[in-house]
């Protein structure tokens, strides 16, 4: 009999009706009617080509054959209950593996995973940069990016997706590009960055102008080094925290998202 066709459902219910030897106490046990149980042990009888139970005057017996394979059964439910504990054991423990933008990280993320670990001495950290990290390859719990939406991947957004202008005080008046900044048609950049982190250090080192996310871009507007030329405004991006949902739904991934995004 393959794997996936073991009728586990049913072998469940003729544990239960096998330590009671009765059917109405295994139901209450199981939460459904005795009939319910009598259904589940002839259909199981069926796929196994055997009898399970003997009614005699006084109740139900174990055949020879259902003897035979309780005590293998048993074992099989013990080790089925040590793998999900196994696998919830996982989910708890507090070693993060996180995917995000360099500067983001920089600007923002880092001092908020800080607060988290005083919080939580026993957090452990792995940072990966980037925002097209592969899950998989990279065996990431959760991931910042710069998007439009979480697509197929569950996620919150971080702030809403404003965005800003901003340049250094001195800088000249020559816009700072790169892909996600819509600048006008006319613009001549100076500078021609490979994504927002750059474009932000660029611009804090007084290249020029730059089209910015707000998130990104705040510690450097309340410490002086930008300031800002116009906006905010809203835009079409926003950073998000993003996950597949297996990941998603781990606990200690759902408490630090609910820990970030009530620091936003």
């Amino acid at each position: 009999m393959k794997r996936t066709h073991l009728p586990l459902n049913a072998l469940r219910v003729f544990d239960a009706a096998a330590r009671h030897l009765s059917f109405t106490r295994a139901a209450d046990e199981l939460a459904v009617t005795p009939a319910a149980v009598g259904q589940q042990i002839r259909a199981l009888e069926d796929v196994l080509g055997v009898v399970l139970f003997r009614r005699t005057s006084k109740g139900l017996e174990l055949t020879d054959e259902a003897e035979a394979g309780l005590d293998p059964l048993r074992e099989g439910f013990l080790r089925f209950e040590e793998s999900v504990q196994a696998m919830q054991a996982g989910q708890s423990s507090h070693f993060f593996t996180i995917a995000a933008p360099r500067e983001f990280y920089a600007q923002w993320l880092s001092q908020r995973l800080a607060v988290f670990r005083r919080a939580n001495p026993e957090v452990r950290y792995q940072i990966v940069g980037g925002e097209e990290v592969d899950f998989t390859e990279a065996n990431l719990d959760l991931a910042v990016r710069l998007v439009d939406g979480p697509g197929e991947l569950e996620g919150v957004q971080l702030a809403p997706a404003q965005r800003v202008i901003v340049a250094a005080e001195e800088a000249p008046d020559e816009w700072i590009a790169w892909p996600g900044a819509p600048l006008p048609d006319d613009a001549d950049p100076g500078i021609l960055a490979a994504d927002a982190g750059q474009a932000l250090a660029s611009a804090l080192a007084g290249l020029g102008k730059a089209m910015l996310p707000l998130l990104l871009c705040e510690e450097a507007l309340e410490a002086g080094r930008l300031k800002i030329l116009q906006g905010p405004e809203e835009g079409r991006r926003a950073y998000w925290l993003v996950a597949p949902r297996p990941q998603w739904r781990q606990k200690k991934v759902r408490a630090l998202v609910e820990f970030l995004t009530a620091e936003g």
